[in-house]
């Protein structure tokens, strides 16, 4: 979505060119491009400025940050409910049921996330580009984050990257796992499936994940997880190389008496806004199915 931006410059900004400010502030090269297809995307005191201008104390700089659409194929809108955690200009924060993919794929072009998104903004008239930050399995439940605007989406995967933007997962364990511990082993696609990860000392990629345990039922176990990197099916096969699988995983525990799906609850995301530069913190309740199967 286009998004108009107004700063009011600062002393320790006052001599610099607007393009050094803008850089210094998030905005990309591409971004930056962007910009000089648009009219009147630099304003400054209310006219119009160049990016060599050199910014004083108190002057107010206003920048338009074009939405700019790529080739993807549009994704088709579809009235799907959505969980709306927050919302402002910038970002979009959501609670994803289970059993719905983050984004279309083969077989999955209709009953995504990012079909009812596109139907929530389509019905408001506006335009949409579908950035999803932290993305989650299809049975994976919990918070995730959209940035609204190409520049939000520029900070918040720099964020992700630096490793800034805090997970906090909840997941049920067949098994009862030491009461905390980190568990570092990389992971690879097996050599026979195109979706199934495992460990794989040789050709896996690095891999870190932080575990504590918080309760016991039954055999059955309660534990909180932090992820120092983001990959495919990270805590289920991390959880089932210690011997504490999911239960409910149709890929690596498919024992299906507890729930019906992977037990793992994206229960709370940290970071800080893209503008205006305050911590955030979202939590999603967590859902009815996981806490029956304990």
């Amino acid at each position: 979505m286009q998004r108009i931006i107004t700063y009011t410059i600062k002393p320790e900004d006052s001599g610099i060119p607007i393009l050094t400010f803008l850089r210094k502030n998030g905005f990309s090269k591409h971004i930056l491009t962007t910009m000089k297809r648009a009219d009147h995307a630099i304003l400054l005191n209310g006219e119009p400025a160049f990016a060599r201008t050199l910014l004083n104390e108190h002057d107010v700089l206003r920048i338009l940050v074009p939405e700019e659409t790529g080739p993807e194929e549009p994704i088709i809108p579809v009235k799907i409910p959505l969980n709306i955690l927050y919302e402002d200009e910038d970002i979009l924060v959501l609670n994803k049921p289970a059993d719905m993919p983050v984004h279309p794929s083969a077989g999955n072009y209709e009953n995504t996330l990012a079909n009812g998104v596109a139907w929530y903004y389509k019905q408001q008239g506006k335009t949409f580009v579908y950035r999803c930050i932290n993305r989650l399995d299809r049975d994976t439940t919990g918070v995730l984050v959209l940035a609204k605007n190409p520049l939000s989406g520029a900070l918040l995967s720099a964020q992700m990257k630096q490793r800034q933007i805090r997970r906090t997962y909840l997941a049920l364990t067949d098994g009862i796992p030491p009461e905390k511990g980190t568990i570092s082993a990389p992971i690879a696609r097996m050599d026979d499936s195109v979706i199934t990860r495992e460990v794989n000392f040789e050709k896996g990629e690095t891999a870190v994940t932080h575990y504590e345990r918080l309760a016991v039922s039954n055999g059955y176990s309660l534990v909180e997880l932090h992820l120092d990197t983001g990959r495919t099916h990270q805590i289920r096969v991390h959880m089932k190389y210690i011997g504490c699988p999911l239960p409910g995983d149709f890929l690596y525990h498919p024992f299906f008496d507890k729930i019906k799906r992977q037990a793992l609850h994206s229960f709370q995301l940290e970071f800080t806004h893209p503008i205006t530069g305050k911590p955030l913190c979202f939590l999603a309740p967590v859902p009815e199915d996981f806490q029956k199967a304990f």
